[in-house]
């Protein structure tokens, strides 16, 4: 054979020989990962500890508009889909890595370090890890909160009829008249008396709001339930 075959380890370390800084090669590379791992360590304790801040000193020429929110749509969305808005620290679930490197490239962006980290998720996720989906947010000042990532599922499309009569004491008697004049109407004629009439369907009627009335009023207490507008920024379990 008339040529050898190129060997491109070979020039690849032919290079690296001829490189005057290849000294220092190794030291730059540990200085980076050094300095990554402190910025990590400095954002996870940010996170976990929930240093409180009012707000921070992003460059507002660089924020996404449609990523600003003020703190009276938070809570609106709260108490519609009966969401709790607390300060990072409270959060039990896993913060993913994209989380941290979204924060990590907005800091190195801004040019400074974020705190006062909030959450918006349902209220067991403050407590154990699920996979319905937090939405992490910074605050950027005068009650605005600037949205960092989201992740996990979608809420359940259903959730926010769900939770409508949990927004207020008016909604929950509307279904609990709703469910005893069902429920009543479902009752055979002639099963407590022999004959029919409207004062002895409104009766049973009665009969029957009273009692579902107790079991959710049992169930409140027991529980200690509240509505959505006491609960959406309590940091307190049975709030």
């Amino acid at each position: 054979m008339l040529f050898k075959k190129t060997n491109i380890e070979e020039k690849l370390q032919a290079l690296h020989k001829n490189n005057s800084e290849s000294v220092d090669i190794l030291k730059q590379i540990q200085q980076v990962l050094e300095k990554d791992a402190q910025n990590k360590s400095r954002i996870t304790r940010n996170l976990d500890k929930g240093i409180e801040a009012s707000q921070n000193d992003f460059d507002f020429d660089l924020l996404e508009t449609d990523k600003v929110y003020h703190l009276s749509q938070i809570k609106q969305i709260c108490i519609d889909y009966r969401l709790r808005f607390l300060d990072s620290k409270y959060f039990k679930g896993e913060i993913p890595v994209e989380a941290l490197h979204k924060i990590k490239k907005l800091q190195q962006e801004h040019q400074t370090e974020l705190k006062g980290f909030k959450i918006i998720a349902p209220s067991k996720l403050f407590k154990l890890a699920d996979k319905d989906d937090p939405l992490l947010l910074a605050p950027i000042g005068n009650n605005y909160y600037y949205l960092i990532h989201k992740w996990g599922n979608d809420l359940h499309p259903m959730r926010k009829m769900l939770m409508w009569p949990f927004k207020n004491i008016v909604n929950l008697i509307l279904l609990v008249l709703a469910v005893s004049l069902l429920t009543t109407l479902l009752i055979p004629e002639g099963l407590f008396s022999k004959t029919s009439s409207s004062s002895h369907f409104w009766v049973l009627f009665f009969f029957t709001f009273k009692s579902a009335a107790a079991i959710v009023i049992f169930f409140g207490f027991a529980k200690g339930k509240n509505f959505n507008p006491a609960i959406w920024n309590s940091k307190y379990f049975n709030a």
